[in-house]
């Protein structure tokens, strides 16, 4: 197990749809040791839950296998390689005096994050209006994550969770049994007012990515910009754009970027606690509720506030391009960021490759001594 899931944690670029396609080869194909069914099915339960829903795939792949050591050893296999390099990448970025070639390639790759969002939101359009059950909420849900994502920052957790609120209890009600069903997810909201001590911040941020979080990975963007560029002045615009560049090219789950931000308020013990609090949540979910994932897929109280949240969450992703672009103050910048998204969206090329292409345009502006972000 720690071979199988380690070398997935290692090769696993790429995001989601990579994890998804490695973990069913092994599991599926060559082992055979989950069938097809059960594995769509976990796909499916996995997405209801909050927080990386394919970090939580690989946990459950690997507690189908051996259990609970199982889901511990395959997870911990599936998260560490990752979160080394990150790690790594962060303190050669953030620490000191970094080379202008470094600064420059995380200018160039910060450039294109923004196309990165709109590209992340985009593609989960079709799939969610296929789901929709009704044309004007799932539309004001939309609309509702992206004006929050581009506006209210850290309070971004608050929308995605009243929208699931208002679906399953605009559903509860069009059935004919209003309830207070849901309601359960108001003193969740109490939880924001953690604010004393660095560490107490960095674990109410993680937080929000692991356990508050809905509709995949790139989410945790729009949640983490406000708090760690404007709220706490951990990083700069510049550095929160590298860290989410970082995120993407290295392999494993897109919630590393969370590492980066708790490296930048705290240093490397920072960035461990960040990770820690942000995974936690997908290994308690799978350790303590995977007997009953089927239950959960069928359950239509926790589809119907996947039914808010999810639309809340694509649109969250697409308003936090507006923020990623303001954090940009080169024109050259600017520049890249539209070859992006000719590339990304015109030419639907992969967006690790992109991201390493603008870092290298971005070494090459440092090398030629051209102006670099602050």
């Amino acid at each position: 197990m720690l071979k199988e899931w380690g070398r997935i944690g290692c090769i696993g670029f790429g995001g989601p749809p990579t994890h998804i396609k490695l973990l069913r080869d092994l599991c599926v194909d060559r082992r055979q040791w989950i069938d097809p069914v059960e594995f769509e099915d976990a796909i499916a339960a996995c997405n209801l839950l909050p927080g990386p829903a394919s970090t939580q795939l690989a946990i459950f792949c690997a507690w189908r296998v051996r259990d609970r050591v199982g889901a511990l050893v395959g997870g911990l296999a599936f998260i560490v390689p990752g979160l080394i390099l990150i790690l790594a990448l962060a303190a050669l970025y953030l620490d000191g005096s970094p080379p202008r070639w470094v600064l420059g390639a995380g200018a160039g790759a910060g450039a294109a994050v923004a196309a990165v969002a709109v590209q992340a939101g985009t593609t989960l359009l079709g799939d969610s209006w296929k789901r929709r059950t009704h044309n004007a909420r799932w539309i004001g849900y939309l609309s509702a994550g992206a004006v929050a994502a581009a506006t209210l920052g850290p309070w971004l957790v608050l929308v995605l969770l009243a929208c699931g609120v208002a679906e399953l209890a605009a559903q509860r009600v069009i059935s004919g049994n209003p309830s207070a069903e849901g309601a359960w997810a108001f003193p969740l909201l109490g939880t924001g007012a953690i604010t004393g001590g660095v560490l107490l911040s960095v674990s109410w941020v993680a937080l929000k990515v692991g356990a508050l979080s809905y509709g995949g990975g790139f989410v945790i963007i729009a949640l983490m910009q406000a708090d760690a560029v404007n709220h706490y002045h951990w990083m700069s615009g510049a550095e929160f754009l590298n860290a989410v560049a970082l995120g993407q090219i290295t392999p494993g789950p897109v919630v590393h970027t969370v590492a980066v931000v708790g490296y930048a308020a705290t240093g490397l013990g920072g960035g461990l606690l960040a990770s820690a609090v942000a995974f936690a949540p997908s290994f308690a979910f799978i350790l303590l509720g995977a007997r009953h994932f089927d239950r959960l897929r069928h359950d239509q109280r926790a589809r119907a506030f996947l039914g808010g949240t999810g639309p809340a969450a694509i649109g969250a992703i697409l308003g936090s391009a507006i923020p990623l672009a303001l954090a940009l103050s080169e024109p050259w910048q600017y520049a890249v960021l539209a070859g992006a998204v000719v590339v990304l969206l015109g030419l639907q090329r992969g967006v690790v490759l992109i991201l390493l292409g603008a870092g290298l345009i971005g070494v090459l502006v440092a090398v030629a001594a051209g102006p670099l972000p602050h």
